[in-house]
């Protein structure tokens, strides 16, 4: 099946429109991106309770999902259909941990399941936003917490939402009253995977683990 976190039932129509623009891509990997925005959500103890992202679909495959929403929409209109769209890409996501790996330190944090998140369209775009909870409360002051989201197969890159090369002010945020200071840091891989990614084509899954190689991390220190 096609990497991605779309539900199974867009994933053929996605593949045909990518088809016939692979003689313009040239094959090139990834083949598609989403634009990303982190808020930590901490509690009134001033714990990491959650996570609480937004996916901003990029311009060709939202244009793509829309007509076909609109296509499938029947009776509740495109407003239900974006509900029923947001469902599946939650339960498509859970098995893979929503793409999301979060450390403090060395240590791995354990994530909760998502119930709270909505799909609507913005500016002809399709727009995911979740609230990512954590297995358990995390202490965040004098710690260093760092995370990552990643498509693991490299088919869809994530990206901080960005203008030109600098991330936007909103793309790491921390909600609450502690003084933190938050960095995005580019990816820096080895060149042997950026030839495996390379040498993808369209129809090709990349081995286990290769987007972690290509994706940004989000620092946040907290005193």
């Amino acid at each position: 099946m096609l990497p991605s976190v779309l539900p199974p039932r867009l994933i053929g129509v996605l593949c045909l429109a990518a088809g016939l623009l692979l003689p313009l891509a040239a094959a090139a990997h990834p083949h598609g991106w989403i634009d990303l925005r982190m808020r930590l959500v901490l509690d009134g103890e001033g714990r990491l309770e959650a996570l609480q992202q937004s996916w901003r679909l990029d311009p060709f495959y939202s244009l793509v999902l829309l007509e076909e929403l609109e296509r499938e929409q029947g009776g509740g209109g495109l407003e239900a259909a974006l509900d029923q769209l947001g469902s599946e890409m939650r339960d498509t996501l859970s098995p893979q941990g929503y793409f999301t790996e979060l450390q403090r330190g060395d240590e791995r944090v354990g994530l909760g399941e998502v119930d709270d998140y909505t799909v609507f369209e913005r500016d002809g775009r399709i727009e995911f936003v979740f609230l990512l909870p954590l297995a358990e409360p995390l202490e965040m002051a004098g710690e260093t917490l760092r995370y990552r989201v990643f498509d693991p197969t490299y088919y869809i890159e994530v990206v901080h939402e960005a203008e030109g090369d600098t991330p936007l002010a909103d793309a790491l945020a921390v909600g609450g009253e502690l003084d933190c200071e938050t960095r995005i840091l580019s990816a820096d891989p080895d060149p042997e995977k950026v030839m495996a990614a390379a040498m993808l084509d369209v129809d090709d899954e990349g081995e286990p683990g290769l987007g972690r190689h290509f994706a940004e991390t989000g620092e946040v220190t907290c005193r």
